[in-house]
Protein backbone atom coordinates (compact mmCIF):
# COMPACT_ATOMS: atom_id res chain seq x y z
CA UNK A 1 0.00 0.00 0.00
CA UNK A 2 2.93 2.67 0.98
CA UNK A 3 4.10 2.27 -2.94
CA UNK A 4 0.26 4.21 -3.83
CA UNK A 5 0.82 6.75 -1.03
CA UNK A 6 3.47 9.07 -3.02
CA UNK A 7 3.09 11.63 0.07
CA UNK A 8 3.36 10.08 2.93
CA UNK A 9 0.58 10.37 5.11
CA UNK A 10 0.77 12.93 8.55
CA UNK A 11 -0.85 11.76 11.78
CA UNK A 12 -1.82 14.54 14.39
CA UNK A 13 -2.66 13.67 17.64
CA UNK A 14 -2.89 15.26 21.02
CA UNK A 15 -6.00 15.59 23.38
CA UNK A 16 -9.38 17.28 22.59
CA UNK A 17 -9.14 20.76 23.10
CA UNK A 18 -5.33 21.75 22.13
CA UNK A 19 -6.34 23.11 18.94
CA UNK A 20 -5.80 20.62 16.04
CA UNK A 21 -9.08 21.49 14.57
CA UNK A 22 -8.31 25.07 14.35
CA UNK A 23 -4.55 24.41 13.13
CA UNK A 24 -6.21 22.42 10.56
CA UNK A 25 -8.46 24.43 9.22
CA UNK A 26 -6.21 27.11 9.04
CA UNK A 27 -3.89 24.94 6.53
CA UNK A 28 -6.96 23.63 4.86
CA UNK A 29 -7.63 27.24 4.17
CA UNK A 30 -4.20 28.45 3.16
CA UNK A 31 -3.72 25.06 0.85
CA UNK A 32 -6.65 23.70 0.00
CA UNK A 33 -4.91 21.41 -3.11
CA UNK A 34 -1.83 19.84 -0.93
CA UNK A 35 -4.21 18.36 1.66
CA UNK A 36 -6.98 15.50 2.19
CA UNK A 37 -8.23 14.41 5.65
CA UNK A 38 -9.58 10.94 5.55
CA UNK A 39 -12.96 10.89 6.80
CA UNK A 40 -13.43 8.85 9.51
CA UNK A 41 -15.72 6.47 10.80
CA UNK A 42 -18.38 7.15 13.70
CA UNK A 43 -21.13 5.39 15.53
CA UNK A 44 -21.87 9.08 17.65
CA UNK A 45 -24.75 11.22 16.52
CA UNK A 46 -23.53 14.13 14.10
CA UNK A 47 -23.58 17.72 16.31
CA UNK A 48 -24.86 21.17 14.61
CA UNK A 49 -23.08 21.79 11.19
CA UNK A 50 -21.54 18.36 10.82
CA UNK A 51 -21.95 16.78 7.61
CA UNK A 52 -22.44 12.69 6.92
CA UNK A 53 -19.22 12.49 4.13
CA UNK A 54 -17.44 15.73 5.04
CA UNK A 55 -17.04 15.52 8.82
CA UNK A 56 -17.23 11.59 9.28
CA UNK A 57 -19.38 9.06 8.20
CA UNK A 58 -22.00 8.50 10.31
CA UNK A 59 -22.73 4.55 10.71
CA UNK A 60 -24.69 2.39 12.93
CA UNK A 61 -22.94 0.24 15.51
CA UNK A 62 -23.71 -2.85 13.71
CA UNK A 63 -22.06 -1.91 10.64
CA UNK A 64 -19.21 0.08 12.10
CA UNK A 65 -18.69 -3.99 13.91
CA UNK A 66 -18.90 -5.58 10.39
CA UNK A 67 -16.20 -3.17 9.16
CA UNK A 68 -14.04 -4.71 12.11
CA UNK A 69 -14.42 -8.07 11.32
CA UNK A 70 -13.74 -6.92 7.68
CA UNK A 71 -9.99 -5.92 8.69
CA UNK A 72 -11.31 -2.12 7.06
CA UNK A 73 -9.65 -0.05 9.41
CA UNK A 74 -6.09 1.40 10.33
CA UNK A 75 -7.34 2.00 13.62
CA UNK A 76 -10.46 2.50 15.46
CA UNK A 77 -11.45 3.03 18.92
CA UNK A 78 -14.39 3.10 21.57
CA UNK A 79 -14.74 6.43 23.67
CA UNK A 80 -17.37 7.78 25.17
CA UNK A 81 -19.77 5.25 24.67
CA UNK A 82 -18.93 5.85 20.50
CA UNK A 83 -16.41 4.20 18.15
CA UNK A 84 -14.26 6.01 16.06
CA UNK A 85 -12.30 4.69 13.12
CA UNK A 86 -10.25 5.49 9.99
CA UNK A 87 -10.28 3.05 6.90
CA UNK A 88 -7.81 2.19 4.53
CA UNK A 89 -9.93 2.67 1.93
CA UNK A 90 -10.24 6.95 3.48
CA UNK A 91 -6.49 7.31 3.27
CA UNK A 92 -6.08 5.32 -0.09
CA UNK A 93 -8.81 7.77 -1.58
CA UNK A 94 -7.13 11.11 -0.77
CA UNK A 95 -3.67 9.49 -2.34
CA UNK A 96 -5.89 8.72 -5.02
CA UNK A 97 -7.00 12.35 -5.58
CA UNK A 98 -2.90 13.26 -5.24
CA UNK A 99 -3.34 14.74 -1.87
CA UNK A 100 -1.14 14.15 1.08
CA UNK A 101 -3.72 12.48 3.23
CA UNK A 102 -3.54 14.05 7.30
CA UNK A 103 -5.13 11.88 9.44
CA UNK A 104 -6.41 12.99 13.26
CA UNK A 105 -6.49 10.55 15.76
CA UNK A 106 -5.87 9.60 19.19
CA UNK A 107 -2.73 7.79 21.23
CA UNK A 108 -4.52 4.04 20.06
CA UNK A 109 -4.44 5.31 16.39
CA UNK A 110 -1.34 6.60 16.73
CA UNK A 111 -0.03 2.78 18.02
CA UNK A 112 -2.44 1.03 15.39
CA UNK A 113 -0.80 3.66 12.48
CA UNK A 114 2.36 2.73 13.56
CA UNK A 115 2.04 -1.15 13.05
CA UNK A 116 0.81 -0.61 9.04
CA UNK A 117 3.05 0.36 6.18
CA UNK A 118 1.74 3.45 5.38
CA UNK A 119 5.00 5.09 6.36
CA UNK A 120 3.57 8.26 8.36
CA UNK A 121 4.76 11.07 9.71
CA UNK A 122 3.85 11.74 13.16
CA UNK A 123 2.86 15.06 15.24
CA UNK A 124 1.80 15.64 18.79
CA UNK A 125 0.09 18.81 19.59
CA UNK A 126 0.53 19.51 23.02
CA UNK A 127 -1.87 22.22 25.32
CA UNK A 128 0.56 24.57 27.13
CA UNK A 129 -0.68 22.83 30.72
CA UNK A 130 -3.52 20.36 31.85
CA UNK A 131 -5.28 23.26 33.34
CA UNK A 132 -5.34 25.31 30.37
CA UNK A 133 -6.46 22.28 28.69
CA UNK A 134 -9.30 21.90 31.18
CA UNK A 135 -10.07 25.80 31.09
CA UNK A 136 -10.50 25.04 27.29
CA UNK A 137 -13.02 22.42 27.35
CA UNK A 138 -14.90 23.85 29.66
CA UNK A 139 -15.07 26.92 27.59
CA UNK A 140 -16.41 25.58 24.76
CA UNK A 141 -19.86 25.02 26.68
CA UNK A 142 -20.43 21.77 24.69
CA UNK A 143 -18.72 18.91 27.56
CA UNK A 144 -20.57 17.91 30.88
CA UNK A 145 -18.42 17.85 33.62
CA UNK A 146 -18.01 14.14 33.29
CA UNK A 147 -16.73 14.29 29.74
CA UNK A 148 -14.53 17.12 30.94
CA UNK A 149 -13.19 14.61 33.53
CA UNK A 150 -12.32 12.20 30.74
CA UNK A 151 -11.26 13.78 28.16
CA UNK A 152 -8.51 15.39 31.13
CA UNK A 153 -7.90 11.72 31.99
CA UNK A 154 -7.53 10.62 28.47
CA UNK A 155 -5.29 14.11 27.80
CA UNK A 156 -2.93 13.24 30.61
CA UNK A 157 -2.06 9.61 29.17
CA UNK A 158 -1.07 11.37 25.62
CA UNK A 159 0.82 13.51 27.17
CA UNK A 160 2.98 10.93 28.72
CA UNK A 161 3.03 8.64 26.14
CA UNK A 162 3.98 11.83 23.91
CA UNK A 163 7.17 11.66 26.24
CA UNK A 164 8.14 8.28 25.08
CA UNK A 165 9.55 9.59 21.30
CA UNK A 166 6.54 7.82 19.43
CA UNK A 167 5.98 11.28 17.72
CA UNK A 168 8.78 12.85 14.93
CA UNK A 169 7.94 16.31 16.28
CA UNK A 170 5.46 17.57 19.81
CA UNK A 171 4.43 21.51 19.08
CA UNK A 172 3.30 23.11 22.09
CA UNK A 173 -0.11 25.10 21.29
CA UNK A 174 0.39 27.93 23.70
CA UNK A 175 0.31 30.53 20.63
CA UNK A 176 -1.85 29.92 17.62
CA UNK A 177 0.47 31.87 15.28
CA UNK A 178 3.22 30.09 16.36
CA UNK A 179 1.59 26.57 16.39
CA UNK A 180 0.74 27.56 12.93
CA UNK A 181 4.25 28.02 11.67
CA UNK A 182 5.81 25.32 13.35
CA UNK A 183 2.78 22.75 11.77
CA UNK A 184 3.64 24.19 8.68
CA UNK A 185 7.50 23.69 9.07
CA UNK A 186 6.97 20.22 9.96
CA UNK A 187 4.66 19.41 7.26
CA UNK A 188 6.39 20.70 4.42
CA UNK A 189 9.79 19.59 5.42
CA UNK A 190 9.94 16.39 3.08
Amino acid sequence: MSSMLANRPIVISGPSGTGKSTLLKKLFAEYPENFGFSVSNTTRQPRAGEVNGKDYHFVAVDDFKKLIEEKAFIEWAQFSGNYYGTTIKAVEDVAKAGKTCILDIDMQGVKSVKQTNLNARFLFLAPPSVETLRKRLEGRGTETQESVEKRIAAATAEIEYSKTGAHDQIIVNDDLDKAYTELKQFIFEK
